[in-house]
């Protein structure tokens, strides 16, 4: 009961998260000197994923749920993202809002095909990026660990893969 309890707020928190709407995107500057939020979370598969196991790679973390319209449409360009550009130094973590728990994002994630880790958000999650109003909100971390953009709502692959190959220099 007291791991009820707790999840709880979060689940609260993420079930007033509102779905972006297409078109929606919006840029951040760039954000290099900033340092991402040193995250804690635990994969759908109950590996431990933190901020730090990605040092080195270009990184992209995208916050979505099964519900979501624009966060459904950009899956696929993740993915493909990820085939393209894993071997070149590209890793991606998916963080689910789980409205309809666990189990709904595993069946998503295995009907999608996604190859990459997802987890389930926190609320230190939430917090530690300064807050997420919306969904899909997507950050690029560069390979120093630092926030180099941040977008919410529906973005294309070709934004993103732009993004990448600056952070890893191609």
């Amino acid at each position: 009961m007291r791991n009820s309890t707790k999840l709880m707020p979060i689940l609260a928190a993420v079930l007033l998260l509102a779905c972006g709407s297409e078109g929606e995107t919006r840029q951040g500057a760039a954000l290099g000197s900033a340092p991402a939020y040193e995250f804690k979370l635990t994969s759908l598969d109950g590996t431990p994923v933190s901020l730090s196991d990605y040092r080195g790679k270009a990184l992209i973390v995208d916050v979505w749920d099964t519900w979501c319209p624009p966060c459904k449409k950009g899956i696929p360009e993740f993915i493909e993202l990820y085939n393209q550009y894993q071997s070149k130094g590209l890793e991606i973590l998916g963080v689910a809002g789980g409205r309809f728990g666990v189990e709904s994002v595993k069946q998503f994630v295995s009907e999608y095909g996604i190859p990459y880790d997802n987890a389930l958000v926190t609320e230190d999650f939430v917090t530690g990026f300064g807050g997420i109003r919306g969904i899909p909100t997507t950050f690029v971390i560069d390979t120093q660990g630092n926030l180099y953009r941040k977008y919410v709502g529906y973005t294309s692959k070709a934004i993103f893969e732009a993004d990448v190959k600056a952070v890893l220099a191609l």
